[in-house]
């Protein structure tokens, strides 16, 4: 029952990360349509280019909106909002009549899917059991993998349509629908999150949240996490941060961690080998239409790979053994791949040229098995209550700004250095090989809140005497009744302590 509910939860706010991957995918076959050159008045390459400038920027401000105002909102409310401006900004996109009207979008939208990347792995990880949380977590990453491969074979589809503006109006047009959507289900059978309400002090709903989403528990079960749910939130509170000095200052590993994991991402050279695949292959002499139908199976395979990790790896195998293995592994085929690329490029060796292709292909089949979803739930889920939201929509702001400068660089860079370009990417990705095997902690199977031992950080155990308590709450019984108790009866009782890894004077990680 659980697991079922649980899914439907995580496939309804998967369509918010569905969205950023499809949006982001689909600009690069729209702008390659001659009609599309021509309706929009042979736009300077300028303007082309802004086409995924803007749409870039827009990620950053909605991901830094994030900060501000998602925990104002509430999960589900931000996620409303951001539903209806997506909704608004694909429109735009498809009812576009000039290169201004399709800018303007483009950055609408992008800024609805760059608060909602980084919030849909937060909301999941929220109300996810901590023994699924890989599962439902990774959900959203398999949202971004799968709006990747439909952009993909969307463009490859509207490449056999009549010259018009049918050929890039449809792929636009087929978005606006799943923000509607979505925005039904947030309205009706999705849940709040629980910890989100305990933050804001809504103890009563916080309850019939969590019994809504933790179905996988008994009675008693229910009670005795939900009062040491309870405790270490009220506990990060009272000493709820109010700049961004103080973040760093009280939690700074943790903080860090996040920003990192998200900006690791963006130098492991995923981006620029998604954007420039068809350049890739078409410098080894592949014909236009079998590039497109290349890319469809470039996205399916990440799609496929994703998937099957996240069911059945990462509860099981952990976060941190899948982001080493998974960087361990691309710095490998990074290196196959320079070395494929530099030996086929410019021969006649069809099966040469073959391996140079595969070499793309376990790039992407690796990076989306290891990485994709194992880091933006990595990054959501190592972060106290209190600065989940502002410091995971820093962090999604640094992964698009650091995107837009590899991604800028690319076209120069693989015109003047070639291949090997990917050895920057190999460069970097081994020194965040180091610092993830110093630094980063694992978190399978953890509870949000038992998470803090793992970096230092304060731990409250509630006994079982406030257990009971609780219990009475939820059983609607008196809490004067539950306090009658006798003293003979409390002497077989543990008492509420609270426990620490470490001293109190030195409950911050550092």
């Amino acid at each position: 029952m659980a697991g079922w509910y649980s899914l439907g939860v995580a496939l309804f706010a998967a369509i918010g990360t569905f969205l950023f991957g499809f949006d982001t995918g689909i600009a690069t076959t729209t702008i390659a349509h001659q009609s599309w050159i021509d309706y929009m008045g042979h736009p300077s390459n300028g303007l082309t280019g802004a086409v995924v400038a803007v749409y870039i920027a827009g990620e950053a401000v909605g991901a830094l909106g994030q900060t501000f105002i998602g925990d104002r909102l509430g999960r589900i409310r931000f996620m409303q909002l951001l539903c209806v401006i997506v909704t608004v900004g694909t429109a735009i996109q498809t009812a576009s009549v000039n290169i201004g009207m399709f800018l303007a979008g483009r950055a609408i939208a992008g800024m609805a899917v760059g608060g909602m990347v980084a919030t849909v792995p937060i909301y999941l990880s929220e109300i996810s059991p901590p023994h699924q949380r890989g599962l439902i977590g990774g959900i959203s990453g398999c949202g971004i993998s799968f709006g990747t491969m439909m952009s993909n074979w969307v463009g490859f589809a509207c490449s056999f349509a009549p010259y018009g503006p049918t050929q890039w109006r449809l792929p636009l047009g087929i978005q606006i629908p799943w923000g509607v959507i979505m925005f039904i289900g947030l309205a009706t059978f999705m849940p709040d999150s629980p910890r989100q309400l305990l933050r804001n002090g809504k103890v009563d709903a916080a309850r019939r949240e969590f019994v809504r989403v933790r179905r996988d528990l008994q009675s008693h079960e229910v009670h005795e996490e939900f009062a040491l749910m309870r405790a270490q939130i009220e506990f990060e509170m009272a000493r709820e941060v109010t700049s961004y000095k103080e973040v760093f200052t009280l939690f700074g590993r943790r903080a860090m961690v996040s920003i990192v994991v998200q900006t690791m991402t963006s130098l492991t050279g995923i981006n620029v080998i998604q954007y420039y695949q068809t350049t890739l292959y078409k410098s080894l002499g592949i014909g236009q239409e079998t590039i497109l139908a290349l890319a469809g199976v470039y996205g399916t395979v990440a799609f496929v790979s994703n998937s099957i990790t996240t069911r059945f790896l990462t509860d099981q195998w952990g976060r941190r053994k899948m982001i080493l293995a998974g960087l361990g592994g691309l710095v490998l085929i990074m290196i196959y791949s320079a070395v494929m690329q530099r030996e086929f490029q410019s021969s006649n060796n069809q099966v040469g040229k073959g391996f140079a292709v595969l070499g793309i292909y376990l790039y992407v089949a690796w990076y989306y098995a290891m990485i994709n979803s194992t880091t933006w739930l990595y990054g959501a889920e190592v972060l106290p209550i209190a600065l989940r939201s502002k410091v995971m929509g820093l962090a999604a702001a640094g992964h698009f700004i650091v995107n837009v400068a590899v991604t800028e660089a690319g076209p120069s860079a693989f015109a003047n250095i070639g291949e090997n370009y990917y050895y920057v990417f190999v460069g970097c990705t081994f020194f965040f090989l180091i610092v993830a095997y110093f630094y980063f902690p694992e978190t399978r199977r953890k509870t949000l809140e038992e998470i803090a031992r793992a970096f230092g950080d304060k731990v409250v155990l509630v006994g079982e005497g406030e257990i009971d308590a609780e219990q009475a709450v939820l059983a609607g019984r008196d809490e004067e009744e539950s306090a009658s108790v006798t003293k003979d009866e409390h002497k077989n009782q543990a008492t509420a302590s609270t426990t620490s890894t470490v001293p109190p004077s030195h409950a911050s990680a550092t």
